[in-house]
């Protein structure tokens, strides 16, 4: 294949788009990520893992990988091309050939039904030969090593793990990453969770990240709206010189969302706990001063050159007796993307440019169709038009019979002596109708000649921007990769306030050997511990409290709940070492240096293997990969073979697991393993309970102790339809084979109440602690336009409610009534989460120089659903928190009914003339809503 070729391909792919002019465009691009060259070799620790991106001239390198987590990142990433290096051929042992059976067996799997190279050599050194041959690069360009080494970094998830859970999208499972961002947060930010779950950080990092979701509940000040923006598209574009105004514009916002965070001390604190994360993200180490002063500059610069806010010394030509798409056509390719004051010439030229066709249109033309007009339009003859073809980009004269019979001198006839028909830019004629003069002409290739030259220059000025700009590559990824970590732990967090989810207690293991580990000081305690795919919001699900100290022995019926506990419980312990919330009530999570989930396995006739040949692979991987730190969790093991040999090998499994002294959950159908001798030392026997109601075993799906080995069989396959007469079959036969092992009724385990401690706090209180905030330049000036400021509405609103409070909270002395804190939300801001399930009252500022009174329980939809209309993109909004909806209804239509009389058109005056309330109980106690 010639580079030529090699060249084309890469230029066709989906991570490396064609940018080229978009230098000049008035539109976003729509950039896919980046896709890497894979490497996939084995070293002394395990497998090796290289990626490298072209795109953004980085590569990095996993070592010490379980055949499962590269088989993940191989499902979860789609290469551009795969290499595999020799070292694979040969497993660890030198036993077995590469694809033949056992390890290296589900690798070779997945690899095979994808395209891939084999090479040799140092993996390194010759995947980065490769990548240069295959996209036509310099031998000398390089590439960075973007490898973050962390000894302490749990392994990353295994495929069975990562699907199971959702972290994967996989069908039929309840999906992990929907549940932990809102709906109508997508994209970038989606990938990053994505990612950290199945790359969970180390202690120090997970401690970072809670420690920022800690404080971003309890932010009272809105916060920047988060312009996320993909590093790899920054790069790109920058590094070809195609970004266009809009990308600086996105530059611009995305630098100064850093620096607001920065000048605000609700904020700062975050933004300092986040650059550990996003060091983890993007290999990049900057000081955090040295961030904040770089973003400065780059603001600076941008302003500096880029037109942001449209100035009004760019408006389109406009003349009456030109159509205005004419113009519009032309000079929306170059106006408004930079600042007149760096091409003054170029603007004047144009102008003038303007002016002269103008002046050749009305002296050459307008002659012509008052003539017309005056002998012929009144008799029904065609009329002579000024019409913009588009397709030619001129403006001519469209008419027909315009042509005198007699020559008399009379006006207009010099006009159409000059008329001559309009030609195509191949000189042939433009149909019969067209017509124009050589005057016009001249002046409309002048006023063309001189956009172009418009246009020339503001594209050397961007272009010259991106050279500046590309210096500043480091800080910008950082930048980039910061505020998308930022929007997904914001989103995160407001999520999980919804789901009256909780931050749970990160412990770490101890170095002790493993008999002194499990001593009850590293134990995981979760009380109240729902299932991640239900809301515990609305009520829904069974909560059980799982106090782990070593291996659990799960036994209960079908549908009983084991398969949902693991999966629960291994969702929480995910979430719980990413530093993320947990849903339950309250939660001691250890950090584990892995979490392995093995659930029900399906036969692979691709790769022919059963079942169950595919569940000893993973158990393999399990075993193999257990620590005394690790989190092992396995549902109905071995239940694809015999029972008896089945039940002997999980036998076996068990006091292996054991011995390693982990802590995790074995659940089994396989009652003849309490017959078996097994030496175990730390393993306890739990159960899902049941409870007969009326006389029929009903699962409660609640965690006991103890052994159940009822299994509810016959119950559930007559619930799923089985015929009558099939289930009384099979009744029969189990009598007649295992009668004499039937448990009696009253050995069937029944539920035990769980000690649960509610160790919530009064949340609010919490939420309704807040802080005045200064509004930001943009809404100052808006509300100064308005002839208002800031803090007049905000006297306002407060004598407006002072009286209502007195009145509501039946005390005399106004001191005793905390007075109402407004928060201003800018444009480009969006509310804290701390708003989230409290009661509101808000004023939208609108550009039309009214306002907007309402009340709502959901600000962030509220405020997201007013800027989605039409010219309310950039609307500000004041608001304050109160106790209860009740009280938020009252004081909305006392402002309403009473904020004109202050000088402040609303425009939902009628709002305020139609509204009852009903009683309600307040405590006579001063709110703290108010402090």
């Amino acid at each position: 294949m010639t580079s030529h070729v090699m060249v084309s391909l890469w230029h066709a792919h989906p991570g490396s788009p064609y940018v080229f002019g978009l230098v000049g465009d008035d539109q976003d691009l729509d950039f896919p990520e980046p896709m890497p060259v894979v490497g996939i070799s084995r070293s002394v620790k395990g497998y090796c893992i290289v990626s490298v991106y072209e795109t953004m001239k980085t590569y990095s390198v996993e070592d010490g990988l379980t055949e499962e987590a590269v088989v993940t990142k191989l499902r979860t990433c789609r290469c551009h091309h795969l290499f595999l290096h020799n070292s694979l051929k040969n497993n660890s042992s030198g036993t077995s050939r590469w694809g033949e059976f056992g390890e290296g067996g589900l690798l070779w799997g997945e690899c095979n039904a994808r395209q891939q190279e084999w090479l040799d050599g140092n993996p390194i050194d010759e995947l980065l030969f490769k990548v240069k041959e295959l996209y036509g690069l310099d031998d000398d360009i390089p590439f960075r090593n973007v490898t973050v080494v962390s000894e302490n970094r749990p392994r990353p998830l295994h495929l069975g793990t990562a699907t199971q859970i959702g972290a994967i999208p996989t069908e039929g499972i309840p999906c992990l990453l929907k549940v932990l961002l809102p709906p109508h947060c997508s994209g970038l930010p989606v990938l990053y969770i994505r990612e950290l779950l199945l790359n969970p950080p180390s202690y120090e990092i997970s401690s970072n990240i809670q420690e920022a979701c800690r404080l971003m509940m309890r932010v009272t000040c809105s916060i920047p709206d988060f312009t996320c923006i993909s590093s790899a598209k920054l790069v790109k574009l920058l590094e070809l010189r195609e970004a266009n105004h809009i990308e600086f514009c996105k530059i611009k916002s995305m630098v100064e969302e850093i620096l607001q965070m920065y000048q605000n001390l609700e904020l700062r604190a975050i933004l300092e706990l986040l650059m550990d994360p996003t060091w983890l993200a993007t290999g990049l180490k900057v000081d955090f001063d040295t961030l904040v002063n770089e973003c400065g500059e780059i603001s600076c610069r941008i302003s500096e050159i880029i037109s942001v806010h449209g100035e009004g010394d760019q408006k389109i030509s406009s003349y009456a007796i030109i159509p205005n798409d004419f113009f519009e056509d032309i000079e929306s390719l170059w106006k408004g993307r930079v600042k007149r004051i760096h091409l003054e010439e170029a603007y004047t030229e144009v102008e003038r440019a303007a002016d002269a066709l103008s002046l050749a249109i009305t002296e050459d033309f307008l002659p012509i169709i008052s003539r017309i007009r005056a002998t012929m339009s009144p008799l029904g003859g065609a009329k002579g038009e000024i019409l913009y073809a588009r397709e030619h980009g001129a403006v001519w004269f469209k008419g027909k019979r315009f042509i005198p019979t007699v020559w008399a001198g009379t006006a207009g006839e010099e006009q159409i002596k000059h008329l001559r028909p309009a030609l195509d830019s191949k000189g042939k004629k433009v149909g019969e109708e067209w017509f124009t003069t050589m005057r016009v002409e001249d002046a409309i290739l002048r006023y063309h000649e001189a956009s172009s030259k418009a246009k020339s220059r503001v594209l050397e000025l961007l272009r010259g921007l991106s050279s500046e700009l590309q210096s500043k590559i480091n800080i910008l990824i950082l930048a980039s990769v910061l505020i998308v970590i930022a929007k997904a732990l914001f989103s995160h967090v407001s999520e999980g306030r919804r789901r009256n989810w909780v931050f749970p207690t990160i412990t770490q293991f101890t170095n002790c050997q493993h008999t002194e580990a499990l001593n009850g000081t590293v134990g995981m305690k979760i009380i109240g511990l729902s299932p991640y795919w239900f809301d515990a919001a609305r009520g829904t699900g069974v909560q059980n409290t799982v106090d782990m100290q070593s291996l659990f022995l799960l036994t209960g019926p079908n549908g009983g709940g084991k398969s949902s506990l693991l999966r629960s419980l291994c969702a929480a312990a995910l979430l719980g070492i990413c530093g993320f919330m947990v849903p339950a009530e309250s939660a001691v999570i250890p950090h584990f240096d892995s979490i392995m989930l093995h659930m029900k396995s399906y036969d692979s006739p691709a790769d022919g293997k059963s079942s169950f040949q595919i569940e000893m692979s993973e158990i393999r991987s399990l075993i193999t990969g257990a620590t005394s730190s690790s989190l092992v969790l396995i549902d109905e093991i071995c239940r694809g073979t015999e029972t008896a040999k089945g039940t002997c090998i999980a036998g076996s499994v068990i006091e292996t697991l054991d011995t390693i002294g982990c802590l995790g959950i074995v659940s089994t159908h396989l009652h003849g393993i309490f017959d078996l001798p097994l030496k175990i030392k730390r393993t306890v026997y739990k159960a899902m309970g049941a409870e007969y109601v009326d006389g029929q075993p009903i699962p409660t799906w609640k965690l006991i102790d103890g052994v159940c080995k009822e299994s509810l069989a016959f119950e559930t396959a007559q619930r799923e339809g089985i015929p009558e007469i099939l289930i009384q079959r099979a009744e029969e036969l189990y009598n007649s084979a295992y009668g004499n092992q039937i448990p009696k009724k009253k050995g069937l385990m029944r539920p035990r109440c769980s000690d649960i401690g509610l160790n919530s706090t009064d949340k609010s209180s919490e939420q309704l602690n807040g802080t005045r905030e200064i509004a930001l330049d943009s809404s100052t000036k808006l509300m100064q336009q308005m002839g208002i400021s800031s803090k007049k509405l905000e006297d306002a609103i407060r004598l407006i409610c002072q009286k209502k409070l007195l009145e509501l909270y039946k005390v005399k002395n106004p001191s005793e009534v905390a007075t109402v804190n407004c928060v201003l939300i800018a444009a480009r801001e969006q509310p804290a989460p701390s708003t989230i399930g409290a009661s509101s009252v808000y004023i939208v500022v609108r550009p039309d120089k009214k306002f907007y009174v309402g009340q709502t329980d959901d600000l962030e939809g509220r405020v997201r659903a007013h800027r989605l209309k039409e010219g309310m993109e950039n609307a500000s909004f004041l608001y304050f928190l109160v106790p209860g909806k009740s009280i938020a209804c009252q004081l909305e239509t006392l402002l309403i009914n009473q904020l004109p009389s202050y000088g402040f058109q609303l425009t939902n005056v009628a709002d305020g003339k139609h509204r009852n309330f009903g009683t309600t109980n307040l405590s006579p106690e001063p709110s703290t809503a108010y402090r």
